[in-house]
């Protein structure tokens, strides 16, 4: 049978630990009986049966009736000292269904509703027998007991729903919430637990997939803006190619569009593989230091193209653990904006330096910088500050947002800062592996 209610589970798992436990302690009891109990019982008969003898072999029977007359009004039930065939010494009647079948000396038994106790002296010649009526026990002597019982086993069950149950159901509703739309529910708690800590996981995971979500809901929007001006200046371009008597310049701009279409197409799917695979599956140890200056070395072909010229300073000696691809575009990415939006004969510096295990790489370029209420907007997708930056310089506005997601997606962190002039911007990844070199300066 498989229950569908933790509560009714808990409740039979309290009963069955109660009912084992009832056991248990009956069995307890009745070792303790036996072991402790009838015992001293049996020294206190044997006393009555040494005392009753000797007031019957001193005063003869009148002494015996005295004394058996004062066990009888002391003790509830009668009391007999009989001979070793089981006659009575008082009364002379035989009284020897009292005694138990040889070869037993010592009985206690309970029986027809009598307690009947037979003990014989050591030497055979007499018995010490007893016997009493058992009283009814009356069931509502018992009810505060049983009620004690129901009470604190409720409390009990009680105790467990509330502590472990009811959270338990907590955390299932806002579960079934979650999945139902309602991105913005949490779980409240501050228990150290393991209910807390799901709790806690929980939370991060909503979080997580709430800021997937709607990261991946505005990045569709943006998508669907920046593909509609180029999609209508192509529809445009291919009329005019129809009309205008110069097909060329038609053309020219028909390709332009489809450049940038292609270029916009090239960093989504770039930005999807890096926020596809936030748990970098096959991480690998990669070299920092190498990557910079593989990338700087293909970096700066372009920044001859446009009259500037990077400088590089620093070393970074440790390893990251993650994508090496990864990590190269996030750096490329960065390094490439700097380029874009340079004057001609100014310096790109690139610093790399290593502290705390951690790597920072910080690249400056010479430009005009950004509005400081921008900052943080910069690594949004298709965010651009045209009328801060060179408008000329183009771009999807997707390649700070990679750099973002490549970093975080590192477990690292980037900001920028404007550096009066130009811009600055730092990348920090956590090391793995930092062997003893001498770090350079960041900046």
């Amino acid at each position: 049978m498989r229950l569908k209610s933790l509560i009714v589970a808990t409740l039979i798992s309290m009963l069955i630990i109660l009912g084992v436990s009832f056991l248990v302690f009956q069995a307890i009891a009745n070792r303790m009986q036996r072991l402790n109990i009838e015992p001293t019982f049996n020294r206190f008969d044997e006393l009555q049966l040494d005392s009753a003898r000797e007031e019957y072999e001193v005063h003869g029977r009148q002494g015996l009736v005295v004394y058996m007359d004062r066990l009888d009004h002391t003790f509830t039930g009668k009391h007999y000292l009989l001979d070793s065939k089981g006659i009575d010494l008082v009364d002379g009647k035989d009284r020897s269904y009292l005694l138990p079948k040889p070869p037993q000396t010592i009985s206690r038994i309970r029986t027809h509703g009598h307690w009947i106790i037979a003990h014989n002296a050591p030497d055979g010649k007499y018995w010490f027998a007893a016997v009493g009526h058992l009283g009814r026990l009356q069931i509502w002597n018992f009810l505060p007991y049983y009620f004690l019982v129901i009470g604190v086993t409720a409390a009990l069950v009680w105790m467990a729903a509330a502590g472990v149950i009811l959270p338990i159901r907590r955390i299932a509703g806002s579960i079934a919430r979650f999945g139902e739309g309602d991105l913005s529910i949490r779980v409240r708690t501050s228990r150290p637990d393991e209910i807390g800590q799901l709790s806690r996981s929980f939370n991060q995971m909503a979080e997580r997939l709430e800021r997937l979500i709607v990261s991946e809901r505005r990045l569709l929007g943006d998508i669907s803006h920046e593909l509609r001006s180029p999609l209508a200046r192509l529809k445009f371009a291919v009329k005019l190619a129809r009309t205008s008597p110069d097909s060329n310049a038609a053309l020219d701009r028909i390709e332009r569009d489809v450049d940038r279409i292609a270029s916009l197409v090239s960093d989504i799917v770039e930005i999807t593989f890096v926020e596809g695979d936030p748990a970098l599956r096959g991480a690998e140890s990669v070299s920092l230091g190498a990557i910079v200056h593989e990338v700087v070395r293909d970096c700066s072909v372009e920044a001859e193209m446009r009259g500037c010229r990077i400088e590089l300073s620093g070393e970074i000696a440790g390893d990251a653990l993650g994508s090496r691809e990864l990590v190269r575009r996030a750096i490329e990415n960065v390094l490439r904006n700097a380029i874009r939006y340079s004057p001609s004969g100014a310096a790109i510096q690139v610093a790399l330096s290593e502290r705390d295990h951690t790597a920072a790489i910080v690249v400056r370029d010479q430009g005009p910088g950004v509005p400081e209420d921008t900052l943080t907007r910069i690594f949004d997708p298709f965010f651009r500050v045209e009328e801060a930056r060179n408008a000329t310089g183009g771009g999807s506005g997707l390649g700070l947002s990679i750099a973002k997601r490549a970093v975080q997606a590192h477990h690292g962190c980037i900001a920028a800062e404007n550096a009066s002039p130009g811009l600055r911007v730092r990348l920090s990844i956590p090391l793995v592996a930092t062997p003893a070199s001498p770090s350079g300066s960041s900046e």
